[in-house]
């Protein structure tokens, strides 16, 4: 049986390099609902999950965050 990698955080630079995103669009998006949700992972750190990016990757066009 294959393992999955665990799920690994993303941090902003990355976030970016990864999407091709402006920091200001990103963050749009992500007001918006149609970019995932960043993850407070410290006292002064967010991430992203790496399978959500992967998955609004697959899929922006569609891509809305629940409520």
């Amino acid at each position: 049986m294959a393992s999955h990698p665990p799920d690994r955080f993303l941090r902003l630079n990355t976030v970016l390099d990864r999407t091709g995103l402006s920091r200001a669009t990103l963050y749009r998006k992500n007001q918006a609902g149609t970019f995932p949700k960043q993850i407070k992972i410290a006292e002064r750190s967010c991430g992203w999950r790496e399978s959500a990016l992967e998955e609004w990757l697959r899929n922006s066009m569609f891509y809305k965050v629940g409520d």
